[in-house]
């Protein structure tokens, strides 16, 4: 690879990682909300965490430019409290990955809640666990390798990102230029059929090696057998 191509692989694990650790509480407590709670709007709840999984991905980036744009109320308040902005940058693309791999996450965690046996959980209480301790020496590791699916499923999402993210903070070379949209870039130009197919490649690999990884810890989890979060 040359220095603009490692800089480009870079890059896109940068934004991947970002999106997927800043997405993981969020998207942990609504698999929870899902998996655990009865309330009104859960089905619209499901629906909209849902959405971008059926809207072209070109529509969720333009959301993402009318909050989070100059005029738009998440821009304006980025703006007015932290003096900063995600437009053009790549925090936005970490921004725009988080969204899209937002609803695999959410249901490869619901999943793994809903596999953990409730009975183990009253029987904690009634042992006299308090709901905290409950949480964390019970629900949390026995749905562990299911949260670590929806890391490696997310992940592998965000590093094939293209719609939004070039709708949302445009092809900025060291900057938003991500994997896909540096392949996008070079079909472009003439001659680069080399670069194009390095390029692709490596974003294959990647791809391919945390659907297997993600498949691995299915597996290994004792709940998980015959479950599939793909």
């Amino acid at each position: 690879m040359t220095g603009v191509e490692l800089e480009i692989v870079l890059l896109s694990l940068r934004v991947s990682s970002v999106a997927i650790l800043a997405m993981l509480p969020i998207a942990f407590g609504i698999a929870w909300l899902l998996a655990r709670k009865r309330f009104a709007g859960k089905i619209v709840l499901d629906a909209v965490v849902h959405l971008p999984l059926v809207l072209p991905p070109v529509v969720t980036g333009w959301l993402l430019l009318l909050a989070f744009g100059a005029n738009g109320p998440a821009g304006r308040f980025l703006e007015a409290v932290f003096g900063t902005t995600v437009l053009f940058r790549w925090t936005g693309a970490a921004l725009a990955a988080a969204i899209m791999a937002l609803p695999l996450m959410v249901r490869a965690m619901r999943l793994s809640l809903e596999a953990v046996d409730p009975r183990l959980e009253s029987a904690a209480r009634t042992l006299g666990a308090k709901p905290w301790r409950t949480f964390f020496s019970i629900t949390l590791p026995l749905s562990l390798p299911g949260v670590l699916a929806a890391m490696v499923l997310g992940f592998a999402r965000s590093i094939g990102e293209f719609g939004a993210t070039i709708t949302f903070v445009s092809n900025i070379p060291g900057e938003t230029r991500t994997l896909p949209l540096a392949i996008y870039t070079a079909l472009q130009v003439p001659g680069s059929e080399a670069i194009v197919t390095r390029l692709a490649v490596i974003s294959v690999l990647l791809s391919l090696g945390a659907l297997v990884v993600s498949e691995l810890l299915v597996r290994r989890s004792g709940y998980g057998r015959g479950r599939h979060f793909i």
